[in-house]
């Protein structure tokens, strides 16, 4: 099979558009996941050309695309997807050209990559060669039509309130993530968990931005401390099709842990899903975060797909 790997900024959205159809109709029939308004917002920055990446053309035609970003002092690298009948192979290429670009690429001291729609291992070795660690993440799905709630629920610890998500509990939500991951594996895999601007960051992206699905505040819910109006738990979830929502976000502060809060956000936001005719919620899951996984499952998710998160780092060379 010959394929040539060319920059992404010479062409237009148009010639794209039926790689990112194909590539919808896996999101769909593997994750349930409507991409088609991510696609939209992918083609609007392909035709800026100012997205940075490669395109892969067999005989005349593009078959394959990958694409990164850029934040500060680390670039992101968004998605890969080929619809060649040798597409791993294609992936493959696309994605040794854009590390080695980003590798060299001065000021770019960090990569991460999390492929959400590509199975666990499917690319590990070209991460591991070029320094990256790896870490198996799982995609779980709640059944909302068999999902019941605890039968018995604790009350609420003294001084804490239960609440939908409010706008103005965005900056108090991102004072609440930079300090529950302080330490925490997710904040190695991604590191705008580490500051408050970086968590703000990840907010807007979540709640101001389809990046992740539509942001769906009816569902969301916050552990307010009424002594000082903080934030001590936030559960953020999205639409990512008519009848299917996506946890994108669930913490409790580090002081409020242990007494079933994780559990009641969960399970306030599957409730309030389900009364809505919602049929299936997502989350996913990095696995070492043994916890965490034994909770989901407590609640009723199981797990459906495994993908890699990876990151490299100038620091380790």
């Amino acid at each position: 099979m010959q394929f040539e790997i060319l920059d992404l900024r010479h062409f237009s959205a148009s010639s794209l558009r039926p790689v990112l159809d194909e590539e919808s109709r896996l999101w769909s029939d593997r994750l349930r996941w409507d991409y088609r308004t991510s696609a939209d917002l992918l083609l609007q920055y392909l035709d800026s050309r100012v997205l940075p990446g490669y395109v892969a053309v067999e005989n005349g035609r593009i078959s394959g695309y990958v694409f990164c970003v850029y934040e500060e002092h680390k670039a992101i690298i968004g998605d890969v997807f080929s619809l060649s009948s040798a597409a791993a192979d294609v992936q493959g290429q696309l994605l040794r050209h854009l590390i080695e670009l980003l590798r060299h690429s001065p000021g770019i001291d960090r990569i991460e990559c999390q492929l959400l729609l590509h199975p666990h291992g499917l690319h590990a070795e070209i991460f591991r060669e070029a320094g990256f660690k790896l870490f198996r993440r799982l995609f779980m799905e709640l059944d909302l039509s068999h999902f019941e709630p605890s039968p018995s629920r604790p009350a609420l610890p003294e001084g804490l309130a239960l609440s939908t998500w409010r706008e103005n509990d965005f900056h108090p939500a991102g004072y609440l993530i930079a300090d529950a991951y302080s330490g925490h594996l997710d904040s190695f895999i991604n590191d705008q968990y580490r500051s408050v601007g970086g968590s703000l960051r990840f907010l807007h992206n979540i709640v101001r931005f389809p990046g992740c699905g539509l942001f769906d505040p009816a569902s969301s819910r916050t552990l307010t401390r009424k002594a000082d109006g903080s934030l001590a738990g936030v559960l953020l979830c999205s639409r990512v099709r008519d009848d299917v929502g996506h946890v994108t976000q669930v913490c409790v502060g580090r002081d409020q842990r242990r007494l079933g809060l994780g559990r009641r956000l969960i399970e306030e936001c599957a409730e309030n899903l389900r009364g809505r005719g919602f049929r299936g919620l997502t989350l996913t899951v990095t696995e070492e975060n043994a916890n965490a996984v034994e909770l989901y499952r407590h609640v009723g998710f199981v797990e459906k797909h495994s993908f890699d998160a990876m990151v490299w780092d100038r620091s380790w060379r």
